[in-house]
């Protein structure tokens, strides 16, 4: 067998990334809500889990800075330390060196620099700091558990004098190259091993049966002189793989109600809970049982109650082994499973599936040619179960944005302090899904509008006071889906965008005449303009011109929009308009002239025909009267300046995306067709109007359309002709005297 450390290594690396993230958004939280015990907990367990999991892989550096911040964290867990502003400060400090020293010493594989090792010297002077000080100032530690009052609820106290281990091994236990019993005959040495009870109820049957998996766990007794971190030091290297507990002697009932409670095993008899618990002997349940069945058919009672009327265990460990027991199948079958996927084989399981829609749409053509009627019903049933297969694999990359929004509480919080604001950062929608590939590409635009609302849009705090305002801003970051596609908003209540400065900015660079007239939105369009800013001096954060040009830039680069409102005194809005997928999506196909294009389905409202009398109503400008209501239009065949003549019959596709209506005038409809993105060259990725292309069934190649850009160019289009259709008329008006 052979043990794969660098696959075993690089799953830490994950992990520990993730771990990291979590400390970091509890410690956020935990600023808040300095008495949550639970976010104290959850970052205590990441922080143990790192270290635990570093020393398996030898990865000392880690190990020894984690170590310190889990002592401080222990301090804390166990309110020896009180939390503050500045140990928050430093531990998200330490939280962003633990991660550092992940990249470089596990990853890179490369020992501490300069720079880094004065970074952990320093870090290691701070939180020393915090120790010095809460041991100084502290009043005395309280008695040991043993010696203090109990209450009446959990006065009663087990009648061992034993150490209670419950050893659960993980699966990959034995892939990882240990040996459980190793860690038995260690134990052996540091005391005497009284009762070894070995748990083999999770062993497979042999058809199922992995000789690579470890399947067994044991409830030990064993008495030591050793303290309770020693013991957890034993378990250092399969911690993560493991459930382990351990019951102090002495302990009170309600500690071994919680093992109970813990137990993996759902349906195990209660006399085998209570052994494996250590709340009851061997000896005394098979005493209990004997009564039992002595007992006469019509008056056998029950085994919990024989046991307590016997004095061998409590009425509320029973009473917690029998609400155990009574977790069904059905509590079992509710609980999520999850296994870890690496993302390529997510990406590689997309792309076959993307080559088996063309093939089907391949086999779908042929088999309408041959006009077979059984071919054809065959065939209507694979493309039926190629897109089932291909909606179910669309539905593994999806992931919820709250994780990415959640990573700019810690931005929100250095930044607000970098400026001297008082700024707080509101999250909704963050369980919206959409494709993975967009979630890692979004988030660079979310950083500049983020970074840009707290520096330009939200003001101090004595110019929100002086203003009627509260002192605290507010950032809010909110996702929702709308037409098959997902809208991202970043709002703040700051002061809003000034359009006369914004416009003066355009006319110095020469970006607009003096004399032009816009619209708010066309003005506030113009801060996407490359090298534009209206910042009266450089920052750290803004003022350089870039940053907004690169944010639109990077968002119609997938298939995106981004729109900005903003109301003095009020605030601004950014809207990001984003497809839930880049991979596969469901098209409408049409024909123009020669040539194939291919409409997101999502954003197609209905069809109808461009008749001769509709035309003729618009006097040759490009819009019609779609039941009272202006609907402007493109002709594709202009638009790209297509060779050939004009169809028979033409006819309108109706697209909207972001409330926005317009025509495509088409020669032909061809009918749904699935549609697996292709991206274009780099020579091809500037072309407007096209957002990729894809491959038909019978290998011919179909353009994608950019909807928004050409709803864009329908309504500019139709603006202009308005426009000048109108000063005409004003001129030949006859005066007014």
């Amino acid at each position: 067998m052979s043990i794969n450390l660098d696959q075993a290594l690089q799953t830490y690396i994950a992990e520990a990334r993730e771990l990291l993230e979590e400390m970091e958004s509890a410690l956020l939280t935990l600023e808040n809500e300095p008495d949550n015990s639970e976010l104290i907990g959850a970052i205590f367990r990441a922080a143990h889990t790192i270290k635990g999991s570093a020393g398996l892989f030898g990865l000392q550096p880690i190990v020894s800075f984690t170590h310190i911040v889990e002592d401080l964290l222990d301090q804390v867990r166990n309110q020896q330390l009180a939390i503050s502003e500045a140990l928050i400060k430093d531990l998200l400090e330490s939280r962003d060196h633990i991660e550092r020293l992940v990249s470089l010493v596990a990853e890179q594989g490369e020992a501490l620099g300069a720079d880094e090792q004065a970074q952990d010297e320093q870090l290691r002077s701070n939180l020393a700091r915090h120790q010095t000080t809460s041991q100084t100032g502290l009043p005395e530690r309280n008695p040991p558990a043993e010696t203090s009052p109990v209450s009446k609820e959990e006065g009663h106290v087990s009648a061992t004098s034993l150490w209670h281990i419950s050893l659960r091994f993980g699966p990959d236990v034995l892939r990882n190259g240990m040996d459980p019993t190793s860690f038995l005959r260690y134990l052996g040495t540091m005391g005497t091993l009284c009762a070894i009870e070995t748990i083999h109820s999770s062993l497979p049957d042999w058809e199922h049966f992995d000789p690579e998996s470890c399947y067994l766990g044991y409830e030990l007794d064993l008495d030591t002189q050793s303290d309770k971190n020693a013991l957890s030091d034993v378990f250092e290297f399969v911690r993560d793989d493991c459930r382990i507990t351990i019951i102090p002697p002495h302990s009170k009932l309600a500690e071994y109600i919680d093992l109970i409670n813990a137990l993996p095993e759902d349906n195990e008899m209660l006399g085998q809970l209570l052994v494996k618990t250590g709340a009851l002997t061997a000896s005394e349940l098979v005493l209990g049982l004997q009564a039992q069945h002595e007992q006469p058919q019509t008056d056998a009672g029950k085994l919990g109650e024989i046991l307590i009327a016997q004095g061998a265990v409590s009425e509320v460990v029973v009473d917690a082994a029998l609400k155990k027991q009574s977790q069904n199948k059905e509590s079992k079958n509710k609980e999520g499973r999850y296994v870890r996927v690496h993302a390529d084989k997510l990406d590689d399981l997309i792309n076959l599936v993307g080559e088996l829609v063309v093939a089907s749409s391949g086999a779908n053509l042929l088999a309408q040619r041959s006009r077979d009627s059984q071919l054809q019903e065959a065939n209507s049933t694979i493309a039926m179960l190629v897109e089932e297969i291909r909606d179910g694999a669309l539905r593994l990359r999806m992931v919820p944005i709250g994780d990415t929004f959640n990573r700019f509480q810690r931005v929100v919080r250095d930044v607000s302090h970098e400026l001297d604001k008082d700024i707080a950062l509101v999250i909704t929608g963050g369980d919206t899904e959409l494709d993975k590939s967009v979630v890692e590409k979004i988030g660079d635009p979310l950083m500049h509008l983020v970074r840009n609302a707290m520096d330009h849009g939200i003001e101090s705090a004595e110019r929100r006071v002086a203003a009627g305002k509260p002192a605290r801003g507010t950032l809010t970051l909110n996702a929702y889906h709308d037409s098959g596609s997902i809208v991202i908003e970043i709002q703040d209540d700051g002061a809003g965008l000034n359009k006369a400065r914004i416009l003066q900015k355009a006319q110095e660079r020469g970006l607009v005449t003096n004399n032009a007239t816009l619209t708010d939105q066309e003005i506030y369009q113009l801060i996407f303009e490359p090298g534009f800013s209206t910042a009266e001096a450089i920052t750290n954060l803004s003022g350089r011109g870039v940053g907004m040009d690169v944010v639109k830039r990077n968002i119609q680069a997938l298939r995106g929009s981004v729109e900005l409102d903003s109301k003095p005194g009020l605030g601004t809005r950014v809207q990001i308009r984003l497809p839930l997928t880049l991979a596969i999506i469901d098209g409408f196909l049409v024909r123009v002239s020669t040539t194939h294009y291919v409409i997101p389905l999502d954003m197609v409202i209905e069809c109808v025909e461009l008749t001769q009398s509709a035309l003729a109503d618009t006097q040759g400008r490009n819009y019609i009267n779609l039941r009272g209501e202006v609907l402007p239009f493109v002709r594709l065949q202009h638009y790209f300046d297509v060779e050939g003549t004009r169809g028979r019959r033409e006819n309108i596709v109706v697209v909207s995306h972001g409330g926005k209506k317009s025509g495509l005038v088409v020669d032909e409809l061809l009918g749904e067709f699935q549609t697996v993105i292709k991206p274009l060259g780099k020579l091809f990725q500037r072309l407007q109007g096209i957002s990729g292309s894809t491959i038909l069934g019978g290998g011919e190649v179909a353009l994608i359309l950019d909807i928004p850009s050409l709803i864009q160019h329908a309504i500019e289009q139709e603006l202009g002709q308005l426009s000048q259709y109108a000063i005409p008329r004003l001129q030949t008006q006859p005066r007014v005297n």
